[in-house]
């Protein structure tokens, strides 16, 4: 194997590496943000832990935030809970934060 196969190789690991971290990352965002608007909405217990776990998959379906910004807004309208739009970006952005932490860390 000559050293530009090596060089090709270790970058398509670290490739792989920063796509799975950054899947993880957003899916705990995703679970932070829904244990948050789940309990803004009076959820709890298993309700809470699915809707949690409802919005850890929006990404996959829908990739982007904007989706996922949608429906928690309409989820919130719904249950007459007064966030803007501007709050749950800001929560969103918070959580990022959190969840990277979480992640890179193991805490």
């Amino acid at each position: 194997m000559t050293t530009f196969d090596e060089r090709e190789q270790g970058f398509e690991a670290k490739f792989i590496h920063e796509q799975d971290m950054e899947f993880r990352i957003k899916a705990r965002r995703n679970h932070l943000l829904g244990v948050w608007a789940g309990g803004l909405m009076g959820l709890a217990g298993d309700g809470l832990a699915h809707y949690a776990e409802a919005l850890m998959g929006v990404d996959v379906t829908n990739p982007g935030d904007d989706h996922l910004l949608k429906k928690i807004d309409d989820d919130l309208s719904a249950a007459k809970v007064d966030q803007s739009a501007d709050d749950i970006r800001a929560k969103m952005d918070q959580l990022m934060i959190v969840a990277k932490r979480e992640i890179t860390t193991g805490e």
